[in-house]
């Protein structure tokens, strides 16, 4: 693969650390450039280093991970973001999809799920981990449900590519050079079918995502 991933690891245990270093310098087409153990920490070390990925535990004192997630996108807007924690709770995952993270894996799962998700994002996708896939679906339509309305209108096939490619982690850019439209058509197609389907932002593009099964296409 020529270069090799740059990751920054942050986690408040250094045992976690090491591991995950071990784990990501034995891959051929990754390596880690730095450690820290809080969210402060991240943020002097990204800007120091400029990793390509920030694999950011949420659970770290000072400053959680959560906050330097917010922080550090702001800042460095191209910077993918693995969450990796123990946490299961869908509360979690949201709020880190709303604060910039394309990834979200459980401490428990494989360490193939883990590096999976790397790759995924570092190719400018998202991924979530497969055990949190059915509690994303359930919040969408226990939303549904709850709005008590008329069932969504249904969404054209070009719609569907525009908004399976956006959910995937494509700019407008990249959709309509894949599609051979225009970003403005891209533009118009995206805000339909969010539209439609009663979308109001990123979260409920990649729960729909999930609902259709896209995010494990590859």
């Amino acid at each position: 693969m020529g270069t090799r991933l740059r990751i920054l690891v942050a986690d408040d245990h250094a045992t976690v650390r090491q591991g995950l270093k071990l784990l990501i310098d034995s891959q051929s087409d990754m390596t880690v450039v730095g450690e820290v153990a809080d969210g402060k920490g991240v943020l002097e070390q990204a800007d120091a280093l400029t990793p390509d990925i920030v694999v950011m535990d949420i659970s770290m004192p000072g400053m959680n991970g959560l906050i330097a997630t917010r922080m550090l996108k702001r800042v460095q807007p191209d910077v993918a973001i693995v969450a990796l924690t123990r946490h299961e709770d869908g509360a979690y995952l949201e709020e880190l999809l709303r604060a910039g993270a394309s990834g979200y894996v459980l401490k428990q799962s494989a360490p193939a799920e883990f590096l999976r998700a790397i790759r995924a994002v570092a190719a400018g996708g998202v991924y979530l981990d497969p055990a949190m896939t059915s509690g994303v679906a359930d919040g969408l339509l226990d939303r549904d449900r709850a709005a008590s309305r008329r069932p969504p209108a249904p969404i054209s096939e070009r719609e569907s590519d525009v908004l399976r490619l956006i959910a995937i982690g494509h700019s407008n850019k990249e959709v309509a050079a894949q599609l051979g439209i225009s970003v403005k058509t891209v533009e118009v197609h995206k805000s339909n079918a969010m539209r439609k389907l009663g979308m109001t932002g990123r979260v409920d593009v990649i729960r729909y995502a999930v609902l259709q099964g896209w995010l494990y296409d590859t």
